[in-house]
């Protein structure tokens, strides 16, 4: 396991080398003057040159590269001239915001998925399990921004139950007490993720109900809910830990729109915010941010799946 989980790191290195070679190229060729973007369309281009000379930007783009990579190993992620911050700061202050959403909506997700998965599988080919179906393929199918504003309309709007924008506070435990202000975000990042696990929760579940050890612990006299709770829920649960390590990253991309939409202050309303300002050291961050997730994801999932199926050893 020791010798499996270091390959794997020294995979996942290589990744995250990769990403930001690929992210750092793509960004110098939307922008090679980064000078032009800090400055303004009103500078003139002695001063646009003077400010590439001074941070380094008019040296060859490997150059660059080698010099951003030294400041990442030493920790250091960047300026925003933008925002007159540092890259580290600005990260420090929204990162807690976007975790604490991530966090809530997957943890939603997965309570109700998990069950409901169990009872679809266990009424199929009924009408509920129809109608659950046609709900998951209607949510799947549906684009979280279309989803949040349906919400908004509904609850915010026309009820005026919710707010219209998320919790507003800098402080991460006056974010995570301020529920009211936060249930339709996390609903809107919730309901995307429950479509898709309740549909791969109801196909393992199917197969399970077909294996012999069902059969065998029903034969034994034991009731029904003990057969899905004990045997059906444990078995069924294996395919789940592969695609929720792997969906976490996934969560990134859906908070960039749930976070824009609601106006909530976190990792991918600042993406939204540096892409519109062309703030390529914040949008370098995050994307390494990524790609960190995505690997950190596949990681995870492997070694459940490893430590909590006894079939599976390398």
């Amino acid at each position: 396991m020791t010798i499996y989980i270091l390959k794997r790191l020294v995979t996942a290195l290589i990744v995250v080398i990769g990403v930001t070679m690929v992210t750092f190229g793509l960004l110098h060729v939307i922008s090679s003057s980064p000078g032009r973007a800090v400055l303004g369309l009103h500078a003139s281009p002695a001063q646009v040159a003077a400010f590439n000379k001074a941070h380094g930007y008019d040296a060859p783009i490997y150059v660059q590269y080698v010099h951003y990579l030294n400041q990442l190993i030493h920790g250091n992620l960047g300026y925003s001239y933008k925002m007159d911050q540092s890259v580290s700061a600005l990260l420090g202050e929204n990162i807690l915001r976007s975790v604490w959403l991530s966090g809530a909506s997957i943890f939603l997700a997965i309570i109700c998925a998990f069950p409901l998965g169990i009872y679809q599988a266990y009424r199929r080919n009924s009408v509920s399990d129809y109608t659950l179906t046609a709900g998951s393929f209607i949510l799947y199918s549906m684009p979280s921004f279309f989803l949040g504003l349906l919400l908004i309309q509904f609850f915010a709007l026309d009820l005026h139950w919710f707010p219209v924008q998320g919790a507003q506070q800098t402080n991460i435990l006056a974010v995570i007490a301020n529920i009211h202000a936060m249930a339709l975000p996390i609903v809107t990042l919730a309901a995307i993720q429950l479509a898709a696990y309740s549909r791969y929760m109801r196909s393992a579940a199917l197969d399970n109900l077909a294996q012999d050890y069902i059969r065998l612990a029903r034969a034994k006299g034991l009731s029904e809910r003990a057969v899905l709770a004990r045997h059906l829920l444990r078995n069924s649960s294996l395919p789940m830990i592969t695609l929720i390590g792997l969906s976490i990253p996934a969560l990134l991309a859906g908070n960039l729109i749930t976070e824009t939409l609601y106006n909530y202050p976190g990792l991918g309303f600042l993406f939204y915010t540096a892409l519109q300002n062309e703030d390529y050291p914040v949008l370098l961050a995050i994307t390494l941010i990524g790609a960190i997730a995505v690997v950190i994801g596949n990681l995870i999932a492997d070694v459940a799946i490893t430590v909590a199926d006894p079939r599976v050893r390398l």
